[in-house]
């Protein structure tokens, strides 16, 4: 195990030290992460509620098909959309494979299924008297989904970070789609598998060690979500 603790202690000196390699893997994780979970809650909030707060025809099927994406893998998922943005694809023309563009692309459809599941349930707990009780009161329908929204809203936060440790510690489409180009798509995960088959367990570590201290950090904000939501 000696390996182990001199990798650790090598990859708190790479972080220490601003080693560049490892931090512009970290910053192309943080920038793609962000931008895919910016786009995922802006179209999966507003689909979850509806999801969860109005009814329709064929409502169980698309809760289904919700549902039975979150089991998807994230390979079929890259190789899904590898297959849209390639140059024989429809979207060829636009250049997105090999770029962050396309993985955010990729990062988006892999959280989507996630926000919208999660805001939908979170919408269906709540109490079923409150939208009664809101239009006793004389609410209009915009008043009424509003209060029910605020009301939902430590459901609706606990999506997002779920999502978010989700895509953050995805492998699968960044290598995919990103192609783990060095300075440019490599992310922390992409990295990982790539210095830990050279060898370079420093690097390995220190990265590891990053994406750890971001797995505690979600589950923190997590289980504190939970709590406030049960309270």
């Amino acid at each position: 195990m000696w390996f182990l603790a001199e990798g650790v202690q090598e990859g708190i000196r790479l972080l220490a030290e601003g080693h560049p390699e490892t931090w512009s893997a970290i910053s192309v994780s943080v920038g793609m992460s962000g931008a895919a979970m910016a786009i995922s809650l802006a179209l999966g909030t507003p689909l979850g509620f509806l999801l969860g707060f109005t009814t329709f025809p064929g409502k169980r099927l698309v809760r289904m098909l919700v549902e039975t994406s979150l089991s998807i893998p994230t390979v079929v998922i890259g190789l899904l959309v590898y297959a849209f943005i390639s140059r024989r694809g429809p979207l060829g023309d636009f250049g997105l494979l090999f770029t962050i563009e396309g993985m955010i692309l990729g990062e988006v459809l892999l959280a989507l299924p996630i926000v919208i599941a999660l805001t939908a349930q979170s919408v269906e707990s709540l109490d079923a008297r409150l939208p009664v009780t809101l239009r006793t009161l004389g609410a209009s329908p915009l008043q009424e989904a509003m209060t029910c929204l605020l009301e939902a809203r430590h459901g609706l936060m606990l999506a997002g970070v779920t999502a978010f440790g989700r895509v953050f510690s995805e492998i699968g489409i960044c290598m995919m789609l990103g192609g783990n180009i060095k300075w440019h798509t490599r992310t922390i995960t992409t990295a990982i598998a790539l210095e830990t088959g050279k060898g370079e367990f420093a690097q390995g570590i220190a990265l590891g060690l990053v994406l750890m201290c971001i797995a505690l950090l979600v589950n923190i904000v997590l289980t504190w979500l939970r709590r406030r939501g049960e309270a």
